[in-house]
């Protein structure tokens, strides 16, 4: 029995290079499995998902990079350091999942890596979704443009009426103060005319002619129309002013609208393109049902590792992997206490000496 043990552990099976690259993406530890050959078709599968989840992370994160920096060697750069980091992640998490202990403790031990898997599948997805869904979501993202500028027109409105209004009043109250002085004229010049013709009413004599109600009239209409001027000359100053600030206020408010719409068409960003898909989904079942399924593939995606290792039966490479810990176990703890006999002894030693 012993020397069987003995061959079992010293024999070590050739695994071609496409399938140890596998292994090693798989997490699972290469010497153990050179000695487990049933055991390669496993690993080899886990190993595969690993590597092609970390390929489109990278893609995933390239993409999302692009829309930010839309720069491409920015975008590739970061995209395989993002790539890099999630194969890393998901090799961890996969090889830091043992088999052995109570099928509970293996539930709460893969509790937490399920849900870092999951949230690393959402994380994924999304930039992909807006790739596949790039027609729709630049259709939704000139829609989005168009009602936010016409916010912000309405918003410039407010503004100018809040702005402008002081003055506007106090013009306007100018203006009606003339169209008074205007109409007092124009009533002393209309009485006078009917005074000359002869026309009889309450505040004419009726006789035709220039005579002293006539002069009278006449005097009257200068009058007003002398208070209109000089009200008039008074107020042109004012009125030039009030125009000024009106129309400085136009101009400040036309540049910012400007510039804040020269903004509002660069509103394309990462941020900006999911608002969109979001109220794509909203808006559309279809679109929305689309964009679930397509995250629950990469949810499936990323989990599926963890739980191919979580369902698998206890095989020889966990039997053996179990073995090597414990050996390692058993020998730190026989250094150990070695350790402390030895030191014990020669502490005792030196008191036996000591006392002498």
């Amino acid at each position: 029995m012993k020397n069987q043990q003995q061959t079992i552990n010293q024999v070590n099976h050739k695994i071609n290079w496409f399938q140890k690259f596998l292994m090693v993406c798989s997490g699972g530890n290469i010497h153990i499995l050179r000695k487990t050959p049933s055991e390669w078709n496993k690993f080899s599968g886990i190993g595969g998902i690993v590597l092609f989840t970390a390929v489109f992370a990278a893609l995933s994160a390239g993409y999302a990079m692009y829309t930010v920096f839309d720069n491409i060697w920015t975008s590739v750069g970061f995209g395989i350091l993002w790539g890099l980091m999630i194969f890393n992640l998901d090799r961890y998490i996969v090889s830091s999942i043992k088999k052995t202990g109570t099928w509970w403790n293996q539930i709460l031990m893969a509790i937490p890596r399920l849900v870092l898997a999951t949230f690393l599948g959402v994380i994924i997805s999304k930039p992909l979704e807006l790739k596949i869904f790039e027609k729709e979501v630049n259709k939704q993202l000139n829609t989005i443009i168009q009602r936010n500028k016409k916010q912000l027109q309405g918003e410039m409105t407010g503004r100018i009426l809040q702005q402008s209004g002081p003055f506007e009043t106090e013009k306007k109250q100018i203006s009606e103060k003339i169209a008074q002085y205007q109409k007092s004229y124009d009533s002393a010049a209309v009485e006078l005319e009917k005074e000359i013709l002869g026309k009889q009413s309450g505040l004419t004599s009726g006789k035709v002619g220039f005579g002293s109600n006539a002069k009278r009239k006449q005097e009257l209409k200068e009058q007003r129309r002398q208070d209109l001027e000089n009200y008039q000359k008074q107020v042109a100053p004012r009125l030039e002013y009030l125009d000024k600030e009106i129309s400085k206020v136009y101009t400040n408010l036309e540049t910012e609208r400007k510039s804040t719409e020269t903004f509002e068409d660069k509103f394309n960003g990462f941020a900006a393109r999911l608002q969109a898909l979001d109220e794509l989904g909203k808006n559309s079942a279809i679109i929305g049902l689309a964009a679930a399924f397509i995250m629950g593939l990469f949810i499936c995606l990323e989990i599926s590792p963890v739980l191919v290792k979580l369902i698998s039966h206890v095989g020889p490479y966990d039997h053996l992997l179990e073995k090597t810990e414990n050996d390692f176990r058993l020998y730190s703890k026989e250094k150990i206490e070695k350790g402390n006999a030895l030191t014990d002894y020669r502490i005792d030693d030196f008191k036996e000496n000591l006392n002498k």
